[in-house]
């Protein structure tokens, strides 16, 4: 399979020239491509090393408690014939939460091989780290990683001009009407393939939207076969059950009864909660947003999730090619809060990479009360609210209210009208001025480029 450019290999680059380097661990879910970028940062040194903790288990048995790490080197590379030599090398080791002494030994790199070049990743790394709460506190530098984001799914297939073109555009500066046009399709096949790295490739390869969901149907047995694992401590089908419920609720607020009525909410609670280490859900928490940090202000009654990727959440829920292909743009946007999905997912591939991600949502917790805003961000230093709408005609009531509730002049509408904006005088509130800034929900990689602290650059 042909290797596609990924924000993240940037940051990787940056990694192994700094002087403050740090052993890397690489955290993520399933198949989005930890390894793979990895191989590819590992072209660029004279010697790579990668070692599989899961597939050759007898490496384990060079991290013991007690490790001398220079001595674990030297047995690696006698026993790989590879050598390791700082500056040079590249030590990877893969599928790392397998070993526990291995994970903790990331320490000793920093302290006793600092001059090495480490890298670690792993599958289902989150369940292991849950149980080593400081296993390498200002030792060990952590980045995230996630499927393609849109830009990258536009890149993989040869489309950087498109994406350097469509960063330029402002309200001022809109695209051309065919740029659009042809904009608004390239999202319409994102949303069936999604980001992961084999459906990716399988659909610039066969541009069949079959072939791929027989990829999304593999990559779902591997996560059901994930689930067995998880048997000591949780049921299979339960997780299963709970993650289809996900996919169901995506855009509203998820609501224990819609899983089920036989199951106590506490027993659901603590399944959403693994499918969270697992990468699979991420939450999206209510905040009252009177201030930063907006997680100061959190409600953690008031939780939607986001599937974690939209070409797999079709294909798990049965939904058809013909569904979003031959929907209008305004079925497309309110279709199965498949839009406000895309763009939370969207707001955190952009988000600081070495930053475990968090993502806010607002509503009025008022009794009769149904206003809602779909994302709050921490934006230029202020609190920033975003919409997801499907047309320049659909109310944004909700958006009115927030604003006025909360002193705020400036918020963004994502929907699939080109670049633009707007000027709202509130008559509840002397005619106080709102300006809304229009977004298509393909650029959402635009809001980084002047977002000052919300986002350094992208990296998924």
């Amino acid at each position: 399979m042909a290797y596609f450019k990924r924000h993240i290999d940037d940051r990787l680059r940056e990694w192994k020239t700094s002087t403050q380097r740090k052993p890397l661990l690489i955290r993520g879910a399933r198949q989005v491509g930890k390894s793979t970028a990895v191989r590819e940062l590992g072209k660029t040194f004279k010697y790579f090393l990668e070692i599989n903790l899961e597939k050759q288990p007898d490496f384990r048995k060079q991290f013991p408690e007690n490790i001398d790490v220079k001595r674990t080197c030297e047995n690696l590379s006698g026993t790989t014939g590879i050598p390791i030599i700082p500056g040079e090398t590249l030590l990877f080791i893969d599928e790392i939460q397998t070993c526990k002494e291995a994970i903790m030994s990331l320490r000793y790199f920093k302290e006793d091989y600092p001059e090495l070049h480490v890298i670690a990743a792993g599958s289902l790394l989150e369940f292991v780290l849950e149980e080593l709460p400081s296993f390498g506190v200002g030792r060990i530098r952590s980045i995230y990683m996630y499927p393609f984001s849109f830009d990258e799914f536009l890149m993989a297939q040869g489309l950087d001009l498109t994406v350097s073109f469509k960063k330029k555009a402002h309200a001022e500066q809109p695209l051309p009407e065919l740029a659009h046009k042809e904009l608004v399709s390239q999202l319409r096949s994102f949303y069936l393939v999604g980001g992961l790295p084999a459906a990716v490739s399988e659909w610039i390869e066969t541009r069949s939207y079959i072939e791929v969901s027989h990829i999304h149907n593999d990559i779902i047995d591997t996560y059901n076969d994930d689930f067995s694992k998880y048997k000591q401590r949780f049921s299979p089908i339960l997780l299963r059950q709970v993650l289809r419920s996900v996919a169901l609720q995506a855009g509203k607020k998820f609501v224990f009864s819609e899983v089920s009525n036989d199951i106590k909410s506490t027993v659901i609670r603590e399944a959403l909660h693994l499918l969270t280490l697992a990468g699979l859900i991420i939450p999206v928490i209510h905040s009252n947003a009177n201030g930063l940090p907006l997680g100061a202000e959190e409600d953690r009654r008031y939780i939607k999730y986001l599937f974690f990727d939209t070409g797999v959440m079709q294909t798990l829920l049965g939904m058809s090619a013909g569904d979003i292909l031959t929907s209008t743009e305004v079925e497309l946007v309110n279709k199965g809060g498949m839009s406000e999905m895309f763009a939370g997912l969207e707001l955190i591939k952009y988000q600081d990479c070495f930053i475990k991600p968090e993502i806010y949502y607002w509503q009025n917790t008022n009794k009769n009360s149904q206003a809602e805003v779909d994302y709050v961000l921490a934006h230029r230093g202020i609190v920033f609210p975003i919409e997801i709408k499907s047309s320049r005609q659909g109310s944004m009531q909700s958006l009115w209210i927030f604003m006025r509730q909360h002193n705020l002049h400036e918020a963004m509408r994502c929907s699939l009208e080109p670049f633009g904006e707007f000027v709202y005088y509130d008559s509840k509130d002397n005619d106080s001025q709102r300006h809304v800034e229009i977004i298509p929900l393909y650029a959402i990689s635009n809001i980084h480029l002047s977002a000052g602290e919300f986002c350094r650059q992208p990296c998924v």
